[in-house]
């Protein structure tokens, strides 16, 4: 039984060296961006939050995530439990926080009672006509070139050093579902995609990726959802004719079933469009699921890790990180005997 269920990602909080350059990309990407009084770069989409996105002037670096809690019952639930504050969120909408860290150092905000707004009118994408449904009659598709819209932030991806202590630490506190487990050989799980615990309420297949790989732990990516497939298909063209960093994409995962789209800001910070993505509630359960699973497409640019004339398989991929994962578990089980000697 975790402490709290939350019930979506709030918003990413990173620092740059130059807040008018960062802005500048963000409005590209397709997000409503300001810089306040207080000198941080706030970006929002359409659908009546806040604020989803953050940055403060400084070296480059992730400086956290935010987590929106049921209400401000959840909050002191949450506070009582860690032995932690509530305090008052200075920030766009207002409203409290609760400030954990979690396993890795990483700065994690539960908040609770901010103010939205009405969420924007969005144009429907237009009907389309497939060899057998035929939706769109004596009517042209005429799309007016620009950035994409960018509803909401939908999900954060992150890098441990334990994937096991990170997954407890996580569910533990907000009730995280395991939707799909990735194990980079039989029996070696090597991360998760977990999803809110709504009930009967539909969320989305992840909200939170742990991934323990042999880099630097921290922040992968941040996902964010647009209006639909034109307007992601909108929003590339428009980031590629602004000579913008393209990462991978556009593709259909395999996982999560979305329509991808990823691209760097100008320090290497990693953000995602995607639409079409898989919808399950807590009764949906959950799988196991390999690398290639992970990292291959059902159509469009492969991943990068797989892409090049002497790129690896999948399959080769799964087993070395399978290998690097059971020998630094080794090592771990070795130094703590050792030490308890």
């Amino acid at each position: 039984m975790s402490v709290i269920k939350v019930e979506d990602i709030a918003h990413l909080r990173f620092r740059v060296p130059d807040l008018h350059t960062l802005q500048r990309f963000l409005v590209d990407f397709g997000l409503d961006s300001w810089v306040a009084e207080d000198r941080v770069l706030y970006g929002r989409g359409r659908d009546g939050v806040p604020f989803n996105y953050s940055a403060e002037e400084g070296p480059p670096a992730f400086c956290g995530i935010g987590l929106r809690a049921d209400g401000m019952g959840a909050l002191e639930q949450l506070s009582a439990a860690e032995g932690k504050p509530i305090e008052v969120l200075n920030a766009p909408g207002g409203g409290r926080v609760v400030r954990l860290t979690d396993p890795d150092g990483v700065l994690v905000e539960v908040v609770a009672g901010q103010l939205r707004t009405k969420p924007d009118a969005l144009k429907r994408e237009p009907a389309r006509n497939s060899a057998l449904d035929k939706g769109r009659l004596g009517t042209p598709v005429r799309l007016e070139p620009g950035p994409a819209t960018v509803i909401r932030l939908g999900h954060c991806v992150m890098n441990v050093s334990d994937f096991r202590v990170s997954e407890r630490w996580y569910k533990e506190r907000f009730g995280f579902i395991t939707s799909d487990e990735i194990e980079a050989s039989p029996g070696v799980s090597m991360g998760a995609f977990m999803r809110c615990d709504r009930g009967d309420a539909l969320t989305d297949h992840h909200t939170l990726f742990l991934a323990q790989l042999p880099q630097k732990t921290g922040f992968m990516h941040g996902a964010y959802e647009v209006s639909g497939f034109d307007d992601l298909m909108l929003g590339h063209a428009y980031l590629k004719a602004t000579k913008r960093d393209a990462v991978w994409g556009v593709g259909r995962h395999v996982l999560g079933s979305q329509i991808f789209d990823y691209w760097k800001d100008p320090w290497g910070h990693e953000l995602e469009h995607w639409t079409d993505g898989d919808l399950f509630t807590a009764k949906d359960g959950s799988n196991c699921a390999s690398v290639a699973d992970l990292l291959n497409v059902q159509w469009g640019m492969q991943s990068p890790v797989l892409s090049g004339r002497l790129a690896p398989s999948s399959r080769l991929v799964g087993f070395a990180l399978g290998l690097n994962l059971k020998l630094r578990r080794w090592f771990r089980r070795s130094s703590k005997r050792a030490g308890d000697r």
